[in-house]
């Protein structure tokens, strides 16, 4: 079968690799039906998130068909639809049942300790192959794996499976509560979940930071107000439209590529700290693989936690779901101190959030499937993800469909962002 395969920074490949097996009784085999590329693979290409093995199928975000469970598999049957939590739990250690999933004592091959365990990362979480595949094996899959109503459609569900939950996730450890002021950083398709997901809990007003045009056209879409960062100082107009008070809750949406302003009134400052940056930079991603433009990395590591200090009104809470390595040291803690903030961070616990969604979802509440805007098979995944690491116009969530020609699939593609892109 078909797979897109890790082999080394600046290199992934679609390769034929053995058909899946159950290895313990809690196993399942999934025929998958849709899959995605994140934001999140596009660390490991770049090197900025260390660690990954080589032979380790990509992806973390899928939906599909049950064809096989193990013996202690006992609320799924062959032929279930179902979405894939990208994070695994057991579903009965203390953490798990704390809805702590993403802290599971058991799921991690590594031992207890070892951090998350999530499909298609580095070593240190597993590694446990991923979803960008015909066929996989999901780990305590009775858990890892939630039934599918037939309403809810395979472009809305594959949403569901990572990063509509992670938005969802990041709403709610920034404490949203009705008539808040919130700010969200980057506008890729976690940042957009994360403004819907502002905006279903009642937030007052919605700020979303990036420099992507077609990016800030979807936050604008959704209500949110757009702050083009090369364009102006995102702090200072945070300030200005705030009364000079700043947003209650941020949101870090970016992580660890982040990019300094390029042009306009921050890109002065961002001069003074080329140095910083560089430094920042080398420490946290130092086997680079650039090809000309391809797979380079952010270039400033910090950048949008500096922001994110700097903006927030005191006493405000700093919520961080884009993803830092542990080789990332730069995070501007004094500041924090100073100004009483609040900080809340953490990989998403999918399962305590996904039944919850799929309900939204069911009820027509909300329509995640109005984010994706490209949809192509997986055997075209190597030149989706180049296109999707350019930030190509319109390029802001990729779907993956079946190479595997007795799958249905739907048609493929590029989507127009159009009025109707807003997931309320």
């Amino acid at each position: 079968m078909k797979a897109v395969v890790w082999h080394g920074v600046g290199d992934i490949r679609l390769d034929d690799v053995p058909e899946p097996q159950i290895q313990e009784p809690t196993d399942a085999i999934v025929r998958l039906t849709a899959s995605a590329i994140c934001g999140t693979d596009l660390h490991f290409v770049r090197g900025t998130f260390p660690g990954m093995q080589e032979g380790t199928i990509l992806g973390h975000e899928g939906v599909g068909v049950v064809e096989q469970v193990g013996a202690d598999v006992r609320n799924l049957n062959v032929g279930d639809r179902v979405v894939i939590c990208s994070t695994i739990g057991c579903g009965y250690c203390s953490y798990c049942r704390a809805g702590y999933y993403a802290q599971c004592d058991n799921a991690n091959p590594n031992g207890p300790d070892a951090g998350t365990a999530f499909f298609g990362g580095p070593k240190a979480t597993g590694p446990i192959n991923g979803l960008q595949t015909e066929r996989a094996r999901i780990p305590f899959a009775s858990v890892t794996c939630v039934k599918l109503p037939d309403v809810v459609s395979d472009d809305q569900a594959i949403l569901i499976s990572d990063i509509f939950t992670t938005g969802y996730f990041g709403a709610d450890m920034a404490g949203i509560k009705p008539g808040k002021t919130v700010v969200v950083f980057g506008c890729g398709p976690v940042g957009q979940f994360a403004i819907a997901s502002a905006l279903i809990m009642g937030a007052g007003r919605v700020f979303a930071v990036d420099r992507v045009p077609s990016r800030l056209d979807m936050a604008r879409i959704q209500g949110a107000e757009v702050i083009n960062f090369d364009q102006e100082d995102p702090v200072a107009t945070l300030k200005r439209l705030t009364g000079g008070v700043g947003p209650d809750c941020a949101i870090d949406a970016v992580g660890v590529d982040a990019y300094h302003a390029s042009s306009g009134p921050a890109a002065q400052q961002a001069q003074q700290q080329a140095e910083q940056f560089q430094q920042e930079v080398k420490q946290i991603a130092p086997d680079l693989n650039a090809q000309g433009e391809q797979w380079t990395p952010g270039d400033a590591p910090s950048q949008v936690s500096e922001w994110a200090i700097q903006a927030l009104a005191k006493a405000g809470t700093l919520s961080i779901i884009g993803v830092y390595p542990m080789t990332d040291t730069f995070f501007p803690i004094g500041a924090a101190m100073n100004k009483n903030l609040t900080l809340r961070m953490g990989n998403c616990n999918h399962r305590k959030y996904v039944p919850m969604l799929i309900d939204m979802v069911q009820s027509g509440a909300v329509n995640p499937a109005n984010i994706l805007t490209q949809m192509e098979p997986v055997t075209a995944a190597l030149d989706a993800y180049k296109a999707f690491a350019d930030h190509q116009p319109g390029w802001i969530k990729v779907e993956l469909t079946p190479s595997d020609p007795s799958m249905p699939a739907e048609p493929t593609g590029p989507r127009e962002v159009s009025r109707d892109s807003s997931v309320g």
